[in-house]
């Protein structure tokens, strides 16, 4: 029966949500707007169908911004602090490092005292992401004074992203991000000058919430079916992660029309706090039977182009799974055979779980639009939501079928992956290394 491919794709319960996410405003985790957030995402699962839809709260750092200035050359540069920057004011010689990779740091000499710029972008020649956070900690080992994060894309655009590790939630240095064209400034005007980073901040205990619902039968093995409901409060996280969690919520519409073929629970987990360390999927994954998931769908980057691409984390299997789904339909579904450990299906991963992180190919470089205030709902369409959301019903089917055997991997055969693909070093500084 194909019935409920027509009623996806001409379903309005992910696209609603989704402007429902929007319009509540700020999404910072730990925020009031977070919890009103999964409060929505939880009546949202239980309309499309699931069952048991209810909110688990857990613990964490808060930080709430309050102002940050770049001062120099007798001016005030327009700046905004990272998320989990400590409340400080550092003032150095302002050293640009480019890119920020190991290399960078290498090449730049000295930076005792610093006040360090590094862009947020990774250039096409080096083999492997440089993730803002460990471009921090690279500062902060160096001895650097102060961190800014400049953007790489274009439009008077600042950049954000949280700082900080597991064990010391609040950086060691004030971290502020610029845009492309106020860091070019910076760099064209104040390089090897003095310059003044100033961050106030909030720093406070906090509370955020997953999101959990099912449907299907009630075994005990189960697929997880997730995404992130909190966002960085200065814009309206459309795309990041309002969109993954709007497909999950279509999804779910989805499945409960087709609950009978199903043959394995399914449990929809929709995380918080996953922008400051993925604090939600590690309370999960720290909590569940991993022995019981069967596989994790984790649905983060979806929506912002119009093919779907399943990052598989070294799971064979999972790269079948999603080559049987591309051929059923005839659609285009990349596999991506390498590590991504910077989203929610990691904290499962890296025990061995079979996780996919489900996100959309674009042209662009980096993140786009996402992390800055631009990330709105105008660069989304409801089309690419609903036909995304029918790829991923049918993965989820075919993912919970008896007959589809999805392996497990050892720990320590995840983490030579990761040493393989260069991952383990930078996971290191940032303390993210889980072996």
């Amino acid at each position: 029966m194909t019935d409920w491919i027509g009623a996806t794709f001409t379903g309005d319960a992910g696209w609603d949500h989704l402007e429902t996410l929007v319009d509540v405003g700020g999404r910072m985790a730990g925020s009031e707007g977070e919890r009103e957030a999964a409060a929505a995402t939880r009546d949202a699962l239980a309309a499309a169908g699931a069952r048991d839809a209810h909110l688990e709260e857990f613990p964490i750092q808060g930080w709430e911004r309050n102002s940050a200035a770049i001062e120099a050359g007798g001016g005030t540069h327009e700046c905004i602090a990272l998320p989990r920057s400590p409340s400080a004011s550092a003032t150095g010689s302002l050293v640009d490092v480019g890119h920020g990779l190991p290399a960078d740091f290498e090449a730049a000499g000295d930076l005792e005292g610093a006040v360090v710029m590094a862009a947020s972008n990774v250039p096409d020649w080096h083999d492997r992401f440089v993730h803002r956070r460990e471009k921090y900690y690279y500062a902060v080992a160096s001895g650097a004074a102060a961190f800014v994060f400049r953007n790489h894309v274009e439009g008077c655009l600042a950049a954000t992203g949280s700082v900080g590790t597991d064990a010391a939630p609040i950086g060691e240095i004030p971290a502020v991000g610029v845009s492309k064209e106020v860091g070019a400034r910076l760099r064209r005007r104040e390089a090897g000058e003095e310059v003044t980073v100033d961050v106030e901040a909030d720093v406070h205990d906090a509370t955020s919430q997953n999101v959990h619902a099912d449907l299907g039968p009630d075994t005990e093995e189960a697929v997880l079916v997730t995404s992130h409901v909190d966002a960085h409060d200065i814009a309206e996280g459309a795309a990041d992660n309002g969109a993954g969690t709007a497909v999950v919520v279509q999804v779910a519409e989805a499945l409960a029309a087709r609950e009978a073929e199903l043959d394995t629970r399914v449990r929809f987990v929709c995380f918080g706090a996953e922008e400051v360390g993925l604090r939600g999927s590690h309370h999960d994954a720290g909590a569940r039977d991993l022995a019981a998931v069967r596989s994790v769908v984790n649905n983060d980057g979806v929506g912002r182009g119009r093919n779907l691409a399943l990052i598989c984390n070294g799971f064979e299997d999972l790269e079948a799974a999603g080559d049987a789904v591309a051929d059923r339909f005839d659609h285009p579904v990349g596999t991506v055979p390498r590590l991504g450990p910077h989203s929610d299906h990691w904290p499962y991963v890296a025990r061995g779980v079979p996780g996919y992180q489900v996100v959309s190919e674009t042209d662009d470089e980096g993140r786009g639009w996402g992390h800055t205030r631009a990330d709105t709902l105008d660069k989304l369409d409801v089309r690419t939501i609903r036909e995304q959301a029918i790829l991923v019903t049918e993965l989820v089917v075919h993912l919970a079928d008896a007959d589809t055997e999805v392996g497990r991997r050892a720990p320590d055969d995840v983490a030579a992956q990761l040493e393989a693909e260069d991952l383990a070093e930078g996971m290191k500084v940032t303390g993210d290394w889980p072996y």
